[in-house]
């Protein structure tokens, strides 16, 4: 980048706030509905037991925010104002708050049998179980239901050591499975880890194969609309960065696993907490087939990125062109109730027979009602095809901002997961993929405008500095026009407070 690409970068960004700044917030899209009152304990109160009765919590915000009532895309606090949610319970409302179709199933089921332990059978499981295998591939037939992601991976891991006869389970950099148990060990995040909590034994974890701040990778590697621009030598047809990721996991059977013995592999089919990150093409299916030839089972944990949300196919793994041995999901299954599955073949699913294992609440008529409502809402509300088109069209006007802004490092997903990561700007484009993550103050001042203007959005990666937008399905073209709006301003008042030695 010579000289006057930087001072245009610098000042251009800065000269764009100053005739911009005087300007009123982005107008919410308008919508016909109304909150009710609210009744509940004050704030105040709330976070007083915050404080002295419940355990600590990540707080989002510098001033907590207390809500009160959701309606499809919105959500709303205790004095009424509303938001536009485009973050989802990270990506658990998938059909939208308090859809109607899911309230009125819930309330029919409620009036008819609300519990009964797993050791009876009710028609609602089946009706739901049936209806989920004509969403899976091959002979994932085999249906777990469980409460929530980390028991189903929890679950994944007792199944695949089962089966396999083996103890060694390996999973990415980067990666987050949950935190409980033995998903704790799993998950590779240091930001979830307790000095004095195990790290799981038997896990191993190989190289985050990030086209962006990895060794490897650039602009013809990612199965998406949008690339790095990071530049590589890769070709449409063969990735030369996932045969170097791919090498670097295999060295693990070299010098850290037993040969033949592995139990299992996991990875996220897009990498969620760790901000949106895509492998590069090719990977997952070549690590799918050393894994196998090596005694062990492939894991796909679709919590996040599954049921329709990334667009082009309902379940993400299929997008690398593999079909898993088992499939773990949570989250949008359930659209926020309590609720998550694990899939496998029969073959698989009878390892479990070899002793005791139970679930109280897995599979309950309540949860079966909700997730066979989820996915007919989503066939026939036509979620899968708008995550599709809305999530392109948000891509795009996402990186027209990225060529505006020096922040934006990399615009990167599919469908409606999509992240954007940002970084200490103006350097050199050659640095691009290595730059200095964007501080956390400077992220802080970014989140909390977005919340002052209305708009609520996640934060990923292993630096934190990874806007995550991974919003309830039924979001329209205004919603994402709202949402540009509002990270330009939020960026224009970043650039400002930056100037003024604020940040």
């Amino acid at each position: 980048m010579n000289s006057w690409s930087k001072f245009r970068g610098i000042y251009g960004e800065l000269i764009k706030h100053y005739t911009t700044s005087n300007q009123s917030f982005p107008e919410l899209p308008p919508i016909d509905f109304k909150p009710l009152p609210y009744k509940g304990p004050s704030y105040e109160k709330a976070q007083a037991m915050q404080l002295d009765n419940v355990f600590p919590q990540v707080q989002m915000y510098e001033k907590p925010l207390y809500l009160h009532e959701g309606k499809m895309q919105w959500l709303f606090d205790h004095q009424g104002k509303r938001y536009l949610d485009m973050f989802g319970g990270i990506a658990t409302v998938s059909v939208g708050h308090c859809h109607p179709r899911i309230n009125q199933a819930m309330a029919k089921q409620l009036s008819t049998l609300g519990h009964v332990s797993g050791v009876y059978q009710h028609p609602k499981m089946y009706e739901y179980v049936e209806k989920l295998m004509m969403k899976m591939p091959g002979d994932l037939k085999t249906v777990y239901l469980v409460n929530s992601g980390s028991e189903a991976n929890e679950l994944a891991i007792l199944l695949a050591r089962l089966h396999s006869g083996n103890q060694d389970i390996v999973s990415i950099e980067n990666c987050y499975h949950g935190v409980s148990g033995n998903v704790h060990g799993l998950t590779a995040q240091s930001a979830v880890k307790f000095n004095n909590q195990p790290t799981g034994s038997f896990v191993h974890h190989v190289m985050c194969p990030d086209v962006y701040r990895g060794i490897w990778g650039g602009n013809n590697c990612r199965d998406s609309p949008v690339q790095t621009h990071r530049c590589c030598e890769c070709k449409r047809d063969r990735c030369q960065a996932a045969d170097m990721y791919y090498e670097q996991l295999k060295n693990k059977f070299s010098y850290s696993l037993p040969r033949g013995k592995v139990a299992g592999f996991f990875a996220e089919s897009i990498q969620g907490v760790g901000g949106i990150v895509q492998f590069p093409k090719g990977y997952l299916k070549k690590v799918y087939d050393l894994i196998r030839a090596n005694g062990g089972l492939c894991v796909a944990d679709e919590v996040q990125t599954g049921f329709g949300r990334t667009g082009e196919h309902f379940w993400n793994f299929q997008s690398h062109g593999v079909t898993p041995d088992i499939v773990t999901m949570a989250k949008g299954i359930g659209n926020g109730f309590p609720m998550a599955a694990v899939v496998t073949t029969p073959t698989i699913a009878r390892s479990l027979n070899l002793a005791f294992h139970f679930n109280t609440f897995g599979g309950n008529p309540i949860a079966c009602t909700v997730g066979l409502t989820v996915l007919k809402i989503i066939e026939e509300e036509g979620l899968q095809q708008n995550s599709l088109k809305l999530g392109t069209y948000f891509l795009d006007k996402l990186c027209e901002m990225r060529r505006e802004w020096n922040i934006i490092g990399d615009v990167r997903g599919k469908g409606l997961m999509i992240g954007v990561e940002l970084i200490e700007g103006n350097q050199d484009d050659s640095d691009q993929g290595l730059s200095n993550p964007l501080n956390g103050r400077a992220i802080s001042h970014i989140k909390n405008n977005c919340l002052k203007m209305g708009l609520l959005i996640g934060i990923g990666g292993n630096k934190s500095n990874v806007l995550r937008f991974m919003p309830p399905m039924c979001v329209t073209k205004d919603d994402v026009n709202f949402t540009i709006a509002v990270l330009r301003r939020a960026m224009q008042n970043y650039y400002e407070a930056k100037h003024q030695n604020n940040l």
